[in-house]
């Protein structure tokens, strides 16, 4: 039986996205599994992941905002902008409490920032670590962040510990590297975790140790695999969009994939005025979940944007 939906995996030190993603596919002895985003493998925290038909929806989460716990160390700067890579520089560091409040306080908005060398980022069809590793350095582009919240939690300096409310894309070792070059001393990060990612928090997340007991007690038991309680149903992804129905007799054109008229819908669903590209959750017989529609006000139709029936 193919298992349908998103686990909040809380992500340990030493593991890559991928390791996560292999461990569960053993685990659960299902091959359709997806993370949503990379986490490095020093850092620790929430990494939703896709199972089943909910893979088709990695992308969508991927863009979600995030949140982080950073812990700083100003005055080194290294090649890979965090303790992990090789100590380029080291100053005292002369500055006070309040320039360091001042200078962290600057990054919140936008803000245009350069891509790590240590980064999953790939330039002609290459990966930026690897060439980074080679001993190379390409020209990068800056790309448009946002920083939502950016709290102070702890300040012993020459350490630092931030909070970190952000727009996706963000690279929080350059964050920090940035912090360390506006305050003049540098800076590399030494811990990460994310807290959350898009509507998955910290607190709701399951450890693959946790998992991996669960399902080793449940064997032993006779029982199938089991996730009920922390397996989100693919559809609880997009429970902000309104729900449709087609009216009987023409629930078949969803069933295929098709696009539809207003005319298709309920009765009791259909309106006069619709946003252009505005999206909702779309059933089928017996309330099985089908897919995601957008309406296109030019066509006058609704169009599949994403589909997730299962065969």
């Amino acid at each position: 039986m193919v298992i349908n939906g998103v686990l909040n995996i809380y992500k340990p030190r030493g593991f890559t996205s991928h390791d996560v993603v292999a461990k569960l596919r053993g685990m659960l002895k299902q091959k359709k599994i997806g993370h949503t985003g990379t986490l490095d493998p020093e850092a620790i925290g929430v990494l939703p992941v896709c199972l089943g038909n909910a893979t088709r929806a990695c992308d969508m989460l991927t863009d979600k905002d995030k949140e982080y716990v950073a812990v700083v160390r100003l005055g080194v700067t290294t090649d890979t902008q965090d303790m992990t890579g090789q100590i380029l520089q080291e100053k005292d560091v002369m500055v006070t409490a309040e320039e360091v409040r001042t200078a962290v306080e600057g990054f919140l908005g936008d803000y245009d920032q350069v891509p790590p060398m240590y980064s999953a980022l790939k330039v002609n069809g290459k990966k930026l670590y690897e060439l980074a590793r080679e001993g190379k350095e390409v020209e990068r582009k800056a790309r448009r962040i946002h920083i939502y919240e950016i709290e102070i939690l702890k300040m012993e300096l020459p350490g630092l510990t931030l909070r970190v409310n952000c727009s996706k894309g963000t690279y929080i070792r350059t964050l920090c590297h940035d912090l360390g070059e506006k305050l003049g001393c540098g800076a590399a990060m030494e811990s990460l975790e994310r807290t959350r990612s898009g509507s998955f928090m910290k607190e709701e997340a399951i450890t693959l140790q946790e998992l991996e007991d669960r399902v080793r007690e449940e064997g032993e038991q006779g029982k199938e695999v089991s996730l009920e309680g922390i397996l989100i149903p693919t559809e609880e992804l997009f429970k902000d969009y309104p729900v449709l129905k087609l009216a009987p007799g023409l629930q078949r054109l969803i069933e295929n994939g098709n696009s539809f008229e207003e005319s298709a819908l309920l009765p009791g669903l259909q309106k006069k005025e619709r946003r252009d590209q505005s999206r909702y959750r779309v059933y089928g017989k017996n309330d099985v979940f089908m897919g995601i529609y957008e309406y296109r006000k030019k066509e006058g139709r609704f169009c599949p944007f994403k589909m997730f029936i299962s065969r």
